[in-house]
């Protein structure tokens, strides 16, 4: 176990030298944050602003269950895609068990409901603006939320944002389906959990300091998103 002297002078050394493994390690990290972060986007903002518009039986239903979902527990999550992957289940002929696949894979079912419940809110309550003018201009279901969407666009960035923000920092269901396997598998937040558990505390907290810029990275441009959004609202 190394003193914390030591500890944060190796971590800052590996960081300003860019370390080899700790670049890989923040590469495949992003890799598959921002992958689970696009498929995310691509199904939950529609799906929440379907929610948003539509008028059908069981949508108080469904906005609750999506609501709901967006507390899922990560290691439940990692068990059912565990379940689903491996050899004895349905999507056990894919063999993507142990790979970054079933990373992004976990990672997206996730965020999704967090990008659709926090999606359908934004959207709804642009659609209650400008419902009077979609009627008078006769649009179609699928007009509305075209416009919608590109009218909500910043807001929806800072959706997207805090999607990636929930993925980049996941544990428990990456390391369930990905195995934490070196110089395949292992991200940021799972190698911090096995190098502490080593006491080398030295990659952890380079890790942990290359994580803390990210988190900070995206609260700023979060913030960034916001500001720009509000000046052109009220240019």
């Amino acid at each position: 176990m190394q003193d914390f002297g030591e500890a944060f002078g190796l971590a800052f050394g590996l960081v300003a030298s860019g370390d080899a493994d700790l670049v890989e390690i923040v590469a495949l990290s992003l890799r598959v944050s921002l992958s689970a972060t696009g498929l995310a986007c691509l199904i939950g903002l529609p799906l929440g602003a379907f929610l948003a518009v539509s008028r059908f039986p069981g949508r108080m239903p469904a906005i609750i269950v999506v609501n709901a979902l967006m507390g899922l527990p990560p290691v439940v999550v990692g068990l059912l895609i565990y379940l689903a992957l491996s050899r004895a289940g349905p999507l056990g002929v894919l063999g993507v068990l142990y790979t970054p696949t079933a990373m992004i894979v976990a990672q997206t079912v996730l965020i999704t409901p967090i990008v659709a419940a926090l999606s359908r809110q934004l959207i709804e309550d642009l659609h209650a603006e400008y419902a009077e003018q979609f009627r008078s201009l006769c649009l179609t279901r699928r007009q509305e939320v075209q416009a919608l969407l590109w009218d909500g666009r910043y807001a929806l960035l800072t959706v997207a944002l805090a999607g990636f923000g929930r993925a980049v920092a996941e544990v428990g269901a990456v390391m369930i389906v990905g195995g934490n396997i070196d110089h395949l598998t292992r991200v940021m937040t799972t190698a911090i959990a096995l190098e502490t558990s080593k006491g080398d505390l030295g990659l952890a907290l380079a890790l942990g300091i290359v994580l803390m810029v990210i988190a900070l990275g995206v609260n700023a441009a979060v913030q960034s998103i916001r500001l720009t959004a509000a000046r052109f609202a009220y240019a």
